[in-house]
């Protein structure tokens, strides 16, 4: 049973879990929070737009440079410098507060930008990529962490919504708006506009950010530990986007640096069970919500990003539709997550029980990506719709998770769990899409050429099979399929600890009524 808070307040409770917290968060009201929020939008849209944005600009680089073999860099050394900070920046703002961290990744991030904009040759690009990266991939943690530190885990789903709604934006608008750059201006403008967006971000959160209450918390931060991990993702993630196309699967080379991974991992793991504050620590990875929420949020999140790479090709060789048309396809199943997370939302403001609605979310995605798997030649229009119906199922998972996480989790390591499940769902999609991948090759019997030649292989390679395309996304759809099912059964392990907040408007309104639905 919750009690009835003020309506013109919304107070961030500690959790159960949190009791040793000694510096309780701030009472904040509604425009607070909401000031807050929108300080943070700009920054979040900034980092969610660059990663897509480069996509349609990538054939002008490679004319203006030269140089197709390493265009695939330019996207890829973005993700991989950002998969490997997240954790790292959550430790960063736990320790020295969120303003300070994200304020320093806008810097790097907009340092990044000018130096991509100005690179005279493809290697300086890919290094002021990789510099956008160490920038761009703290945005979004701190983000979430700033959110769980003003706002009930009760709510907090509402604004999980916001943000999806902000990065479904960034990925139909990044496009798009790359294409129009490259074309009527130069590939560079993509880099230079995040100048002035960059300091109106960084203005914009230094000025609201100071409503945020500060929890000083002192830690030891393990930079050999952080080193460690780091170097270990980046050998496993560059074996993933190696394996199958710049090299073979079981080459020295793919399978030194899998090697490589599991020495520094080994490494790390030994320090973890040595150091009396390691970078990520056993209490934490102990800690079961925190286990099977970060596992079947990552194998969701694989499944879908991994859909945004392939349905376009999927579209493409099945029903011969252009690049143009099969864009404008994909639109529906990236659109649709966001009504999936409103639902979500919903479900944690108004009812104690919430994992039924993460439950029924997989078992719907489950279900529509069963039949893709089963039958990949229905027609287009019924493939779209099903599609749609697995987007609205998996966005149903997505908010629901990282709030229970959260809520598990002492305040003072919010930082450092939400970039923990960043980072784990990032290296799991990297997974997915190189899993994939390799089955697509193999399917179609080639190896994958760099930037514009591997569309002229997979065209080609399509044309002489003549027949049946569509048979070989059985397994594409089927991987898919497997990391749902994964998904679902984390998720239904997962314990449903309570929700603490207050209790929604109706409800509020109606000092009278003190009880809340259960499912």
């Amino acid at each position: 049973m919750n009690r009835p808070e003020p309506k013109d307040k919304l107070i961030a409770h500690a959790t159960p879990q949190e009791a040793g917290d000694t510096h309780g968060p701030a009472r904040l009201t509604h425009t607070q929070i909401r000031a807050i929020y929108l300080g943070l939008v700009l920054a979040m849209f900034l980092s969610a737009l660059n990663q897509t944005i480069v996509a349609t600009a990538l054939p002008s680089i490679g004319r203006h440079f030269g140089e197709v073999e390493n265009l695939s860099w330019i996207i890829t050394v973005y993700l991989l410098t950002a998969t490997v900070v997240s954790p790292l920046y959550g430790k960063l703002s736990d320790i020295y507060g969120r303003r300070t961290v994200i304020l320093a990744a806008i810097a790097i991030f907009v340092a990044g930008s000018v130096a991509s904009a100005a690179a005279p040759n493809m290697t300086l690009l890919i290094i002021g990529r990789a510099l956008q990266g160490l920038g761009g991939g703290g945005i979004l943690p701190i983000v979430q962490s700033v959110i769980a530190d003003v706002v009930a885990p009760r709510e907090r789903g509402r604004y999980q919504a916001y943000m999806a709604t902000v990065w479904v934006t960034a990925g139909v608008c990044g496009p798009v708006l790359g294409g129009i750059l490259a074309d009527y201006l130069h590939w560079s403008a993509i880099f230079w506009m995040n100048l002035p967006l960059g300091l109106i971000a960084a203005y914009v959160t230094h000025r609201m950010l100071r409503l945020l209450p500060r929890h000083n918390h002192k830690h030891h931060l393990d930079f050999f530990g952080a080193a460690m991990m780091m170097v270990s993702a980046v050998a496993v993630l560059l074996a993933l986007t190696w394996g199958g196309t710049r090299y073979p699967w079981f080459s020295a080379e793919i399978l030194g640096l899998f090697a490589a991974s599991g020495v520094f991992a080994f490494i790390f793991s030994y320090r973890l069970t040595r150091m009396p504050e390691p970078f990520l620590p056993l209490s934490l990875l102990a800690n079961p919500v925190m286990r099977l929420g970060t596992a079947s949020n990552a194998a969701a999140f694989g499944a879908n990003l991994s859909m945004v790479v392939f349905l376009p090709i999927y579209y493409q060789l099945v029903h011969q539709l252009t690049p143009t048309e099969a864009g404008l396809a994909l639109i529906p199943s990236v659109v649709l997550t966001t009504p999936g997370s409103v639902i979500a939302a919903r479900v944690m403001m108004h009812f104690n029980h919430y994992k039924w609605a993460g439950t029924v979310g997989l078992c719907i995605a489950i279900s529509a990506m069963g039949l893709m798997a089963l039958k990949p030649d229905m027609p287009l229009r019924v493939v779209i719709g099903v599609m749609s119906i697995n987007a609205i199922g998996i966005g149903l998972i997505f908010p629901i998770a990282t709030v229970a996480v959260q809520n598990a989790v002492p305040r003072h390591q919010v930082g450092l769990a939400t970039g923990t499940v960043n980072f784990f769902r990032q290296l799991c999609s990297a997974l997915v899409i190189a899993i994939m991948g390799a089955i697509l090759l193999a399917s179609l019997g080639i190896s994958a050429g760099r930037g514009g030649e591997a569309t002229g292989a997979f065209a080609s390679s399509a044309a002489a099979m003549g027949g049946a395309p569509a048979d070989v996304f059985h397994w594409v759809f089927g991987t898919s399929e497997l990391f749902l099912i994964i998904s679902l059964l984390a998720w239904l392990l997962m314990e449903e600890r309570p929700l603490d907040g207050p209790p929604d408007d109706a409800h509020a309104a109606d000092p009278a009524n003190t009880e809340r639905p259960a499912i």
